[in-house]
C-alpha cells in the first residue's frame, strides 16, 4: 500500500471516491447484503473476496445500480447516487465489467471501442456529422485500444472470434470510454489460464491510479498482488478490511474463507511491470 493511500485510510482524510453504508438487500428467507458498508480510497486498488454465497454479486449489482437496496446508502465522490438508475451512474462516473464478457461480438474490436465512446460522449454518427469529428472518434479509440494493451493488428477482427483473454482486454477498455472516477471490476480473471490471467493482471496494474477499482475476484494471486486494501465478505456481511498482509494473517478471516493455519495464504506479489 502507497503511503498516501495509507495515510487516507487511517485518517479518513478528504472524500472517499466510493462510500457504501448499511446496505441491505434481501430475497425473501436470504439477507444478501447485512450492514455493508465499505470505503474507497481515491486511487487505490481494493479487492473484496468471500466464499461462494458470501452475497459479492448482489453487492456489485447494489453499486453497480442493477438492484435497489431495501435500506442504505451509497456515495459517489460525496454525491448520493443511492436513487440513481445504472447509466445514471456510469454518466456519474461509476463503471463495471461483468463475470461474463459483455461486448458486441458481431462487431470489430475498433468499432466496439468507436460506439462505447460515441456512448459516452453522447454523439450519434449523422450522414451530415463532421469527417473531423469522426476521425478524431477514431483516433480516440486507437489510443484507447493502445492504453489497454489491445494490438493494433486485432482493431479490424470480429470481437467474438479473439481469444478469450483478448475480449476481457475489449471490454476493460470499453468500461474504461467513459473515464470513470471507480471501476467496478467483477471477476475478471473468469474463465482464464494463467498465462492470460497474469496478462490482464499486469494491464490492471499499469491503470492503478486512472480510477480507483474495486476488484471482485475468486483468483487469490491475483487479488493479494493488485489490492492496496482488502475487504473479505461473509454471509452478506463484511469482517475484515486491511491491507494483504492484515488480511492473512486475521484469524476471523482464515477460519471463515482462507482456511485453517494449515492452509497457506498468497502473500502479495511485486509487481512485475
Amino acid at each position: 500500500m502507497t503511503n498516501t493511500i495509507a495515510a487516507a485510510s487511517k485518517a479518513g482524510s478528504g472524500t472517499a471516491a466510493l462510500q457504501a453504508r448499511g446496505l441491505m438487500k434481501r430475497f425473501g428467507a436470504l439477507q444478501a447484503t447485512n450492514d455493508v458498508s465499505l470505503d474507497l480510497v481515491p486511487g487505490e486498488i481494493h479487492g473484496l473476496i468471500g466464499p461462494n454465497g458470501a452475497g459479492k454479486s448482489t453487492l456489485i449489482h447494489l453499486l453497480s445500480g442493477t438492484l435497489s437496496p431495501d435500506s442504505g446508502q451509497l456515495l459517489l465522490g460525496g454525491r448520493d447516487v443511492t436513487s440513481l438508475s445504472g447509466h445514471e451512474r456510469v454518466a456519474a462516473g461509476l463503471a463495471r465489467s461483468f463475470q461474463i464478457t459483455n461486448i458486441f461480438k458481431n462487431y470489430t474490436v475498433l468499432d466496439n471501442l468507436v460506439l462505447a465512446l460515441q456512448a459516452c460522449s453522447g454523439s450519434s454518427f449523422r450522414f451530415w456529422r463532421a469527417r473531423q469529428a469522426e476521425t478524431e472518434l477514431y483516433e480516440q479509440a486507437r489510443a484507447l485500444a493502445a492504453e489497454c494493451a489491445i494490438d493494433a493488428s486485432l482493431l479490424h477482427t470480429q470481437a467474438g472470434v479473439l481469444p478469450h483473454g483478448e475480449q476481457r482486454k475489449v471490454e476493460f477498455a470499453l468500461a474504461l470510454a467513459s473515464r470513470p472516477q471507480v471501476l467496478l471490476l467483477d471477476e475478471p480473471m473468469a474463465g482464464m489460464g494463467p498465462d492470460e490471467t497474469l496478462r490482464l493482471t499486469e494491464l490492471i496494474e499499469t491503470m492503478r491510479g486512472k480510477a480507483t477499482m474495486l476488484l471482485v475476484e475468486h483468483d487469490m494471486e491475483a487479488v493479494f498482488r493488485l489490492a492496496d486494501r482488502i475487504s473479505v465478505l461473509v454471509a452478506g456481511h463484511i469482517i475484515a478490511t486491511g491491507t494483504a498482509a492484515e488480511i492473512r494473517d486475521n484469524e476471523a478471516v482464515r477460519q471463515a474463507y482462507l482456511g485453517d493455519d494449515d492452509t497457506p495464504v498468497p502473500t502479495k506479489v511485486e509487481s512485475h511491470a
